[in-house]
């Protein structure tokens, strides 16, 4: 299992983030903003643990998504320690 970790910038729209959490997380709204706000406050924060195809598939679909939109979006995986 990999963590899935969405590093904060000050470019990204938090709109963008938000939307990306709940399209490719399925986060209801109001936890999509706590997640945002916590990234943006502390710099970093996981979004999901998943197996590590997964992981890596969404991370990818969510840059290009970021790119596309001309946002810096860094999206980190690491292994999950349990």
């Amino acid at each position: 299992m990999f963590r899935v970790i969405y590093l904060n910038d000050e470019t990204t729209a938090v709109d963008f983030v938000i939307s990306s959490l709940v399209d490719h997380f399925a986060y209801s709204a109001p936890d999509a903003q706590a997640v945002t706000m916590t990234i943006h406050q502390e710099g970093a924060a996981v979004v999901a643990v998943l197996p590590y195809e997964i992981a890596e598939q969404k991370g990818i679909e969510i840059t290009v998504s970021a790119r596309s939109e001309g946002y810096p979006l860094q999206i980190k995986l690491e292994p999950s320690i349990n």
